[in-house]
């Protein structure tokens, strides 16, 4: 971590913020796991249940931008920061979709109200990745 994505990151990089992001990430995985078990018939199912959180929790470990802050690991394929906005952008607001394809409209509702509150406050993590 250098000293200038530190200071960039001052607000979205405090632990939390970093807290509610990662239930947010937990939330959108278990919500595709949702909209697989309502949407998807039996024997594919059980199936889809688990491939599609699995591969979406994939594609977010996987693809990360070098010397992001709010990332522990190092990911395996470095990724362009606006790419990788767009990846979190899918999957954050791809959940509220899945809930609201689902039939659970009231829940996404307020699942989106929660996602756009998020990155409003994260307006500097989307600064950050705009310009990496």
């Amino acid at each position: 971590m250098t000293a200038t994505s530190t200071t960039t990151l001052a607000f979205a990089d405090n632990d939390a913020l970093l807290a509610v992001r990662f239930l947010l990430e937990l939330t959108s995985l278990a919500c595709f796991g949702i909209w697989a078990w309502r949407r998807t018939p039996a024997p594919w199912r059980w199936i889809l249940v688990i491939a599609l959180p699995v591969a979406v929790g994939l594609a977010w470990g996987t693809f990360t931008v070098p010397d992001d802050p709010s990332r522990g690991d190092p990911g395996s394929v470095d990724t362009p920061g606006p790419l990788r906005l767009l990846l979190e952008l899918a999957v954050f607001f791809g959940a509220v979709a899945a809930l609201h394809w689902a039939g659970l409209r009231r829940a996404a509702r307020w699942l989106l109200m929660v996602m756009v509150a998020y990155q409003l406050l994260a307006y500097d993590r989307i600064g950050w990745l705009l310009s990496h």
